[in-house]
């Protein structure tokens, strides 16, 4: 039976909330609405802070999740914070890329190694 919770590690700091998601794979629709449920409530008490998004582990999302990272970036705007986007496997970024996304998103550019 597949799990109700969103899979995400929340660390919060004086002015930043580190976001870090669990799984490899975003791509099913009730997987993307428990992440809104858990994401909005923290885009809500992280007022004017910095909201970084940890994508380490993720290898593939879908189009689905991309309007939800809009959406929570929206938010993230209206209440003076900022939001940032980590650790993009090239696969995804290059999706933030041919979408355009890489003009409305922070997105932190991976060290070079």
């Amino acid at each position: 039976m597949e799990s109700k919770e969103a899979k995400i590690i929340v660390e919060n700091g004086t002015d930043v909330t580190l976001v870090t998601f669990e799984d490899e794979n975003i791509l099913e629709e009730p997987q993307i609405r428990r992440l809104e449920r858990a994401l909005l409530p923290i885009v809500r008490a992280n007022e004017q802070k910095r909201l970084v998004l940890n994508f380490q582990n993720v290898q593939f999302m879908s189009s689905s999740f991309l309007g939800l990272l809009v959406k929570i970036h929206k938010r993230v705007v209206e209440m003076d914070g900022h939001l940032q986007l980590f650790n993009l496997d090239p696969k995804i970024h290059k999706v933030f890329e041919i979408t355009q996304l890489v003009k409305i998103f922070d997105i932190v550019p991976p060290r070079q190694e």
